[in-house]
């Protein structure tokens, strides 16, 4: 087997199927409470594409991945810290199994860009974290530019998501998530394209900007619950 072919292999996909929908799915709902908005953005995506959001918690991944419709993460693979999950078999292994992992730098997508590249023109949808690394203080950090090049050099969308209570429920330096099913809001927003004449500079700027609109636009909802 080829180094890309598990990424597109049905037979690992099945295998994920079950990993996410049997297993993760159902701790991440008993562990936390989960609202999901925005699905109705994703209606008429289809292919390659790439998923960014804010990054706070290491439940981030696992909400993302078991909130979008099944016809759309049955291939997302999920760049992961190399120097973290990669350093280890199992956790190498645990990665690949719940979210066909790839390896990334936490500087970018510097030395991995051409795996990257290469996933997307085989179809294969992408989740990526612009900040790099988790926030330590769950206020959002500059986004590093290399999903907006990644969307611009393959002509895929970017579909943005906000991720609002995740750093509350399973903190920085946490390994389990807190007790009480604490809240936690996945929202996503409409499919960015790059404009004519844009720059990988601007549109990674704008990318943030729609991520911190939905941040606020989620804590706004939140507000209005009680």
């Amino acid at each position: 087997m080829s180094n890309r072919s598990r990424y597109t292999s049905p037979v690992h996909a099945g295998a994920r199927f079950v990993a996410q929908r049997l297993i993760l799915k159902p701790f991440i709902r008993r562990k936390t409470t989960v609202t999901v908005r925005g699905l109705e953005h994703l209606e008429g995506v289809h292919g390659g594409f790439v998923v960014v959001s804010n990054h706070t918690s290491h439940l981030d991944a696992p909400l993302i991945i078991t909130s979008l419709p099944e016809k759309l993460s049955r291939y997302v693979a999920a760049g992961a810290a190399a120097d973290y999950f990669f350093d280890v078999w199992w956790r190498k292994g645990l990665t690949a199994l719940f979210f066909n992992a790839f390896p990334v730098d936490r500087t970018g997508l510097r030395g991995r860009k051409g795996l990257a590249t290469s996933l997307l023109d085989d179809g294969v949808p992408l989740l990526l974290f612009p900040e790099g690394t988790r926030s330590r203080t769950g206020e959002i950090g500059a986004f590093k530019p290399g999903a907006a090049a990644l969307c611009i050099s393959r002509d895929v969308p970017c579909l943005p998501v906000a991720i609002v209570g995740a750093a509350a429920a399973m903190p920085y330096g946490k390994n389990w998530p807190d007790r009480g099913r604490p809240p936690v809001h996945v929202t996503f927003g409409e499919p960015l394209r790059p404009e004519d004449g844009e720059s990988v500079a601007q549109f990674s700027e704008r990318i943030a900007k729609e991520v911190r609109g939905l941040i606020d636009d989620t804590t706004t909802y939140i507000a209005t619950l009680g």
